[in-house]
C-alpha cells in the first residue's frame, strides 16, 4: 500500500468533476464531513463548478439551516437527488419544490443497504420495505416532482411473493469521515458516534472506480491502532483531509461528548422531566405498551419522551432502545445530536442495523404521525409546500411488531389543561390530522393488514387501532366528549368500540 494524499479541504473539492456521482455519509451531524461538503459549495459558488452533480444519501443530513446537504442547495449545483430524508436540508427540498432537480426519496435502510449491493456488483436491492407505500411504482416510485421521470424502483414478483427491486448505479466519489488517519490512509472512529455507511459507501466507489475522500481529526503513527479498530481500510482511501474543530464537530449539537462512545450504566443518568402537556400525556399512555424485556426504537420528536418517562418510573432498564443509525442500548440523544445514544452498549454499521429491523428484530417502534386517513394510513413524508422524506420510518413501521403511531389529536396552536379529573380544550389546534386520504402514503394500513401487525395510534385525547375496515376508537381520555372534541374534527367516521375505556387518569396526573 502506498502513502494516502493528505490534502485541504479546497484541494478535495477541486478534485470533482461535474456530472459525477456523490455519495455523502452522516445521520444529521453525526459523522457528517462537514469541513468537505462546506468546501466544495465554496468552490462552486466561486467557479460554477462541479455543476449537474447526482447526490446520494441514506439518512438527513443537516440542521434544517445551512450545514450538512444544504451545501448542495445551489441552482446548477445538482442535477439529481437520491436521499432518504429531506426535512434538514431545506435549501436542497426547495430545488425539488421548484422542480429545479430530478428528486427521488427512497426508505434510508433500503439506501445503506444498496451501497452493498453496488459494491459487490449487484443489480441493485430486492426487499419488501415500501411495498404499497408512495416508493412503490404503483403509486408514485418514489419521486417528488415532475422533472422526475426515471424509474429508479420496480416491482417483481420473485417465489410467488412481490417484492419492490431498487436499481443500482455507479458512484464516483464518496465523500465520508472518521477521526484518525495513519499515512497509508487506514481510518479509524475513536471520536464517531456512529460508524453509519462508510465502509459500505467506501467500498461502493472504490469498486465502481471513483475516489474516496476522508475528513479526519488527526493524523496517527502507523502501526499504532488495533487493526480491528480500522473502519475504513487505506486500500479504499485517495486523500484525506485535517478538517479545524468547527467542522468536525461531533454532532450538530455538541463538540464532543464522551458518553456517546463509551458504556455506562443508564440508570445513573438524570434525564429531565417532561413538562405537562399534550405531549407528556402521550407519551406516558405510549410507554403503557412496552412490555419487559422489549427491543425498541424511538423516533426523533414526540417518542423520545418515552425515554424520559421510563426513566421517571424506574424502568429504563426494562427495555434495550435502539437507533436506527446505530446504536444498541443506552439512552438516544435528541435534537442536533439524534443518531448518537449515551452509554450505548454497542454501535454497528447502519445497513447491519436495517436488516435487523428489516427482518423483524424490532418488538415495538413508536414514530410520530402528521396525518392518518381512515384506512389506517399514515403521511409523515411530504405535504403542500414542503418536503420532509421518510429516513428509517418506513423500515421500521412495516417491519416492527407493533408499531406506535404518536401525536396530538389536532395541531397549530392547541392547548389544553387537565383539571378536577378531566381533560379540557382550552384552545383547539387549527388543523384537523385525520382526514379522508392522506397526501403521502409513508405508512401502508393495507400492507400492515396482510401483515397482521398489531398497529395503534395514540393521541392526547383518543387512542386507536388498526382493524380490518379502518381506525376503531379505543380510548377516550376521561372529560372528553365524543362528538365534540373527537368526531367533529375527523373527516372520516371511526368504528366505535363496543368497549370503549376511558383512558386512566394517572395518564395526565
Amino acid at each position: 500500500m502506498g502513502k494516502v494524499k493528505v490534502i485541504n479541504a479546497g484541494e478535495a473539492a477541486a478534485m470533482i468533476e461535474s456530472g459525477s456521482t456523490i455519495a455523502t455519509g452522516g445521520f444529521v451531524g453525526c459523522t457528517h464531513p462537514e469541513e468537505l461538503t462546506a468546501a466544495l459549495e465554496k468552490h462552486f459558488l466561486a467557479k460554477g463548478v462541479p455543476s449537474d452533480l447526482t447526490l446520494v444519501y441514506a439518512a438527513g443530513q443537516g440542521d434544517g439551516k445551512t450545514r450538512g446537504l444544504n451545501h448542495f442547495g445551489h441552482d446548477g449545483m445538482l442535477k439529481r437527488v437520491v436521499g432518504g430524508h429531506w426535512n434538514l436540508a431545506p435549501a436542497m427540498g426547495r430545488l425539488a419544490l421548484e422542480n429545479k432537480i430530478e428528486a427521488y426519496n427512497f426508505p434510508q435502510g433500503v439506501i445503506s443497504q444498496l451501497f452493498r449491493e453496488i459494491a459487490g456488483g449487484n443489480p441493485g436491492r430486492i426487499t419488501h420495505v415500501g411495498l404499497k407505500t408512495f416508493v412503490d411504482p404503483r403509486n408514485d416510485g418514489g419521486k417528488l416532482n415532475e422533472k422526475t421521470t426515471e424509474d429508479l424502483v420496480e416491482l417483481i414478483e420473485l417465489n410467488g411473493r412481490e417484492w419492490l427491486f431498487y436499481k443500482a448505479f455507479p458512484i464516483n466519489i464518496g465523500l465520508l469521515r472518521g477521526t484518525s488517519s495513519d499515512s497509508l490512509g487506514n481510518i479509524s472512529f475513536e471520536n464517531e458516534v456512529i460508524s453509519a455507511e462508510a465502509l459500505a459507501i467506501a467500498t461502493a466507489v472504490k469498486n465502481c472506480g471513483g475516489k474516496v475522500i476522508v475528513q479526519v481529526e488527526r493524523m496517527v503513527d502507523d502501526y499504532s491502532r488495533n487493526p480491528k479498530n480500522i473502519q475504513i481500510p487505506g486500500l479504499y482511501v485517495d486523500a484525506v483531509i485535517i478538517s479545524k474543530p468547527a467542522g468536525h464537530m461531533q454532532t450538530y449539537g455538541e463538540q464532543f461528548n464522551p458518553n456517546y462512545v463509551r458504556q455506562g450504566d443508564i440508570a445513573s443518568l438524570d434525564l429531565p422531566r417532561m413538562k405537562d402537556g399534550p405531549r407528556r400525556y402521550i407519551a406516558k399512555r405510549a410507554f403503557q405498551e412496552i412490555c419487559p424485556g422489549a427491543i425498541v426504537n424511538l423516533g426523533i420528536g414526540l417518542p423520545e419522551g418515552i425515554a424520559q418517562i421510563a426513566m421517571e418510573q424506574g424502568k429504563i432498564e426494562d427495555m434495550t432502545l435502539t437507533v436506527e443509525s446505530g446504536p444498541i442500548g443506552g439512552i438516544p440523544a435528541s435534537g442536533l445530536s439524534f443518531g448518537a445514544s449515551t452509554f450505548p452498549q454497542a454501535i454497528i454499521d447502519q445497513p447491519y442495523m436495517f436488516d435487523f429491523y428489516d427482518g423483524g428484530g424490532l418488538d415495538i417502534a413508536f414514530l410520530g404521525m402528521a396525518e392518518s386517513d381512515q384506512y389506517g394510513n399514515v403521511n409523515v413524508s411530504k405535504f403542500s409546500g414542503r418536503i420532509a422524506g421518510i429516513g428509517g420510518f418506513m423500515n421500521i413501521t412495516q417491519n416492527a411488531e407493533k408499531v406506535i403511531f404518536t401525536g396530538t389529536f389536532t395541531a397549530g396552536g392547541l392547548q389544553i389543561d387537565f383539571k378536577d379529573g378531566k381533560l379540557q380544550i382550552e384552545q383547539e389546534g387549527r388543523f384537523d390530522k385525520f382526514v379522508n386520504n392522506v397526501e403521502h402514503i409513508t405508512f401502508s394500513g393495507d400492507y400492515a393488514r396482510e401483515k397482521n401487525q398489531t398497529v395503534m395510534y395514540i393521541t392526547e385525547r383518543a387512542v386507536f387501532r388498526l382493524i380490518d375496515s379502518g381506525l376503531e376508537l379505543i380510548e377516550i381520555a376521561p372529560g372528553i366528549d365524543l362528538n365534540r372534541d373527537i368526531l367533529d374534527h375527523m373527516a372520516f367516521k371511526p368504528k366505535i368500540s363496543d368497549n370503549l375505556k376511558i383512558m386512566s387518569s394517572t395518564i395526565f396526573k
